[in-house]
């Protein structure tokens, strides 16, 4: 067993089968991406995991507990954070005030405490913004604490998502296509800022992304889904030559040109 087991998950809506038997064993501290064309059933995995939906059939798994029957809160709280395909920040609000928000379910104090101004709850939110800074330096986005969200460009509202979703202090972080949109330069950044996440902070990734220069220059593992099947799973450069990817989601011939990192 892994960090995270997807264990034999179907889920459908009506009758359309999104998932159909899916089994996923997520290694600790490694980056695990999850790829396929769109409608494979990825983000409704994705939505599987996190309680957003719950599974028909089949087990999630995470530290050796199921937590499929869970609601999100409480999945979020016991250590899975994850990020949106579209941003979805506070748009009105400071990049601190996001991160802040994001560190709400491990704060302690009581409504009234801020009301009547409490010692207590005080010097929460001063380690609570000193927190927050810290992650948006880890994301480089210190210099920008006070901006409005909606103010940053696009690949550092990108980054300040992943701060918020760290505020959470996950143990598995779950992207959601983090580099779509990006030009070149950013994608680059925003590659380095995950494989620091794993090396740096040992959190473990599962990664849904279709530039397929991510996914083969950073993963450890990759599961490929096609129409809610999984149809394949290995390591980056297993995946690049297996027939049945290159045939339902690259396309023949497609693959040549896709190198793992050395």
């Amino acid at each position: 067993m892994g960090i995270l087991d997807i264990v034999h998950v179907t889920k459908r809506f009506g009758g359309l089968v999104a998932v159909r038997d899916v089994t996923i064993h997520v290694e600790p501290q490694s980056i695990h991406s999850i790829i396929g064309p769109n409608g494979a059933g990825k983000t409704t995995l994705f939505n599987c995991i996190t309680g957003f939906y719950r599974a028909d059939e089949g087990e999630v798994i995470f530290n050796g507990e199921p937590i499929h029957f869970l609601p999100p809160d409480e999945i979020a709280r016991m250590g899975i954070a994850r990020t949106y395909q579209n941003i979805r920040l506070f748009a009105n609000l400071t990049a601190m005030e996001n991160v802040l928000v994001g560190m709400h379910p491990h704060l302690t104090s009581w409504l009234i405490e801020p009301i009547l101004g409490l010692r207590r709850y005080r010097e929460e939110e001063a380690r609570a913004r000193e927190e927050a800074l810290q992650l948006l330096a880890f994301v480089d986005l210190e210099d920008r604490a006070y901006f409005l969200a909606k103010n940053l460009p696009y690949g550092e509202q990108r980054r300040l998502e992943i701060a918020r979703a760290l505020a959470l202090k996950p143990k598995v972080l779950l992207l959601d296509e983090p580099t779509a949109g990006m030009n070149p330069r950013e994608t680059e950044e925003t590659m380095d800022l995950i494989r620091r996440l794993r090396d740096e902070l040992g959190i473990t990734i599962v990664l849904i992304e279709h530039d397929m220069k991510v996914v083969m220059n950073i993963s450890d593992v990759v599961s490929v889904l096609d129409y809610g099947e999984k149809i394949a799973e290995g390591t980056p450069a297993e995946i690049q030559i297996n027939p049945r990817v290159i045939e339902a989601y690259l396309g023949r011939g497609a693959a040549t040109g896709l190198t793992p990192a050395a």
